[in-house]
C-alpha cells in the first residue's frame, strides 16, 4: 500500500471528515456520553482506514510514519469530535503494547483498541506512590501451585482514568524481593478488568466528573503470558511510555486548547467586549507550547530517544492551559464562579494541569538536575 505524504494525508482526511458527520450528540455532555462518542468516532475512522495509518502492520495497522497518527488526533480532537482524555489513552497504551507484549497478544489486542471496540486504562499511581512511582506497593507473586504459569496480585491503584469503562489495564506491580532495587523490582501486566477480585470505584472530583477511579486487586489471578516484557521490566516500560504521553498526546490536547481559545474569543465578542492583552498572552503561551511540541514530535518521528527534555513540554502545557482558563474567568464574568457552564468545569479541571503526569515542581527539578546539571540544591 502506498503511504501518502503528510500534507496530502491531512487534506484527504479533512475532506473525509467534512463528508462524514461525526458531530457529538448535542444533549449528552456526560462522561459516559464522551466515551460512547469516542468509540463511535474510532469505529468510523478504523473502518475507513484513517486510524490504522501510523501503526505497524503486524499490530493491525496500515504502516506509515507515526506523524500520520498525530494528524488524525489533531483533526479529530481539534474539531471536538472526541475529547482529548479518552483519545490520549489510545496514544499512550497502544505503543506500549506493541513494544512490550508478545507479538501474538499485540496482534490480537491492539486492533480492539484502535477500532473503539475496547477502552483500556493505566494502573500506575497509588495512594502513596504518585510522583514517586518507584515506591509502589501493589504486589504480584507467582502462585506456588501453578508451576510458574500465573501470578496473584494484591494492592490498590488510584487516579486510574476511565477504569470504569475499561476492558483491560496495563498494570505495574512489585515482583522483586526486599533486596531488589526499586527500579528493578517492578513488572508490567496486561490485565482483564473483569477478572474476579478487581473492584473499580469511581472518584468524583471538584469539577463534578468521575473520570478517575480507585482500583482494588484482591487475590487477582493473572496468567504469566500477560507479562509485558520480562519480569522486572516494568520501570523501563513506564519510562518508555512517557515520550508517547508527552508527544502525540500533547499535540492533541494543544489542538483542543486552541479550539477553546477560539470559543473564548467568540464568547467575549458576543458580550460586546474587546479581547484584552490577556488573550494575546494566552495565544503566545499556546503558540510557544505548540512550537516546542512540534519539535518533540519530529524528534520522536526521526527515531530520537526522548528523555528528561520532555519535562519542558509538560511545564509549558500546564502553564498554557491554566493561562487559558484564567483568561476565560477574567473575561467572562460569572461563567466560572456562578454559571453551570463548560467554562466552569474546564477551569476547575485545569487546576490539575500542574499536578497530573508529574507535578510542575517535580518537572522543574528534573529540568534543573538532569538538563541544567544544577544539582540537588
Amino acid at each position: 500500500m502506498t503511504i501518502p505524504p503528510t500534507a496530502e494525508f491531512r487534506s484527504d482526511l479533512i475532506a473525509w471528515l467534512d463528508d462524514n458527520d461525526l458531530t457529538p450528540p448535542p444533549d449528552d455532555h456526560t462522561l459516559s456520553g464522551h466515551m460512547r462518542q469516542f468509540a463511535r468516532v474510532q469505529r468510523a475512522l478504523y473502518d475507513a482506514g484513517w486510524s490504522r495509518y501510523g501503526w505497524p502492520e503486524h499490530a493491525g495497522g496500515l504502516g506509515g510514519p507515526a506523524m500520520l497518527r498525530a494528524v488524525v488526533g489533531e483533526e479529530v480532537v481539534g474539531r471536538r469530535l472526541a475529547e482529548p482524555g479518552p483519545y490520549s489513552m489510545l496514544e499512550v497504551l497502544a505503543p506500549t503494547m506493541i513494544d512490550y507484549a508478545p507479538p501474538e497478544l499485540a496482534a490480537d489486542m491492539v486492533p480492539r483498541l484502535l477500532s473503539g471496540d475496547e477502552q483500556w486504562c493505566q494502573g500506575f499511581s497509588e495512594p502513596g506512590s504518585g510522583s514517586d512511582l518507584a515506591s509502589l506497593t501493589t504486589r504480584a507473586v507467582l502462585d506456588p501451585d501453578s508451576g510458574g504459569s500465573r501470578y496473584i496480585i494484591n494492592g490498590q491503584k488510584v487516579w486510574t482514568s476511565f477504569a470504569q469503562y475499561s476492558h483491560r489495564c496495563i498494570l505495574l506491580a512489585r515482583t522483586g524481593g526486599a533486596d531488589t532495587p526499586n527500579h528493578e523490582a517492578i513488572t508490567a501486566f496486561f490485565v482483564d478488568v473483569d477478572t474476579p477480585g478487581i473492584t473499580v470505584r469511581p472518584l468524583r472530583t471538584m469539577h463534578d466528573v468521575d473520570e478517575f477511579c480507585e482500583v482494588y486487586f484482591d487475590d487477582v489471578v493473572v496468567d504469566a503470558g500477560r507479562v509485558l516484557g520480562k519480569p522486572g521490566d516494568g520501570w523501563r516500560l513506564a519510562m518508555d511510555l512517557l515520550p508517547y504521553e508527552r508527544s502525540t498526546c500533547f499535540w492533541q490536547r494543544i489542538a483542543y486548547l486552541y479550539s477553546r481559545l477560539d470559543a473564548l474569543i467568540h464568547d467575549v465578542k458576543g458580550l460586546g467586549q474587546a479581547a484584552d492583552s490577556d488573550v494575546g498572552d494566552t495565544y503566545l503561551a499556546l503558540h510557544t507550547l505548540r512550537c516546542r511540541s512540534r519539535a518533540t514530535q519530529h524528534r520522536l518521528a526521526d527515531g530520537h530517544k526522548l528523555g528528561p527534555d520532555t519535562s519542558i513540554d509538560k511545564v509549558l502545557l500546564a502553564g498554557a492551559e491554566q493561562k487559558l482558563y484564567d483568561t476565560a474567568r477574567d473575561l467572562l464574568p460569572g461563567a466560572v464562579e456562578l454559571d453551570d457552564t463548560e467554562w466552569r468545569t474546564e477551569f476547575l479541571y485545569s487546576r490539575a494541569a500542574s499536578i497530573y503526569g508529574g507535578t510542575a515542581e517535580v518537572q522543574r527539578n528534573i529540568i534543573a538536575r538532569r538538563l541544567l546539571d544544577l544539582g540537588k540544591e
